[in-house]
């Protein structure tokens, strides 16, 4: 996996990626997709820490309070060996210790869940600037293609472990705020990304002709 490519800015908006360790699959079943989606929404906010361990009650009181938040998430997609993050940095150093939280906690319970020690994830994290809104509306649509691509569903919207159902107002609980980057119709997004579907999948046959990426 590369290293990051530019230096993290607030303001910015960032592809944030990482793969596990020798493609160890960390997410096996929908509980461990759904583990991680949790500790994405949770850490959004510092004080984020120990919110699993708090009783309902104070769960709901954190989540209204008007704290800082560091990153603000406009997509993600969670795959068996690593997962994509397209991330707005609200302040420093927002990304850096969001990832750091995240990847962290998703590692401790990975390797209690399995009893194992070790690494869980390939090193640090990769980010690549991204520049304009066209870049941000194509790399929303690679993002939520690549189940569609690696064949473990044929359609996007089968996929329940990115935004894609979020984009196009089918999913109740978000956990994006792409609303306030891009300005999407949900029915000429879903035409957007099924056009690109067995594109993306060519592309990916010669992935190893082209510069390394998750």
């Amino acid at each position: 996996m590369g290293v990051r490519k530019i230096q993290l800015f607030s303001g910015g908006v960032f592809h944030v990626y990482t793969r596990s360790i020798g493609e160890l699959r960390v997410f096996n079943n929908p509980q461990d997709f759904i583990r991680m989606r949790e500790i994405l929404h949770y850490y959004k906010k510092e004080n984020y820490s120990h919110f699993l361990e708090l009783t309902p009650q104070f769960q709901e009181k954190i989540i209204n309070e008007d704290s800082p938040q560091y990153v603000e998430i406009i997509s993600y997609c969670l795959m068996p060996t690593h997962l994509h993050l397209i991330l707005y940095q609200s302040q420093e150093p927002g990304i850096s210790k969001y990832m750091e939280k995240v990847l962290k906690s998703y590692a401790l319970y990975f390797n209690k869940k399995n009893r194992r020690k070790g690494p869980v994830w390939a090193g640090r994290f990769s980010n690549v600037l991204v520049e304009n809104d066209e870049q941000l509306l194509h790399l929303t649509r690679y993002i939520h293609l690549n189940p569609v691509t690696a064949y473990l569903v044929e359609k996007p919207e089968d996929w329940e472990f990115s935004s894609y159902q979020e984009y196009v107002g089918k999913e109740k609980e978000k956990l994006c705020s792409w609303e306030n980057f891009i300005e999407i119709n949900p029915e000429w997004y879903v035409k957007f990304v099924e056009e690109r579907k067995d594109y993306q999948r060519e592309l990916e046959k010669i992935k190893h002709l082209l510069p390394e990426e998750v």
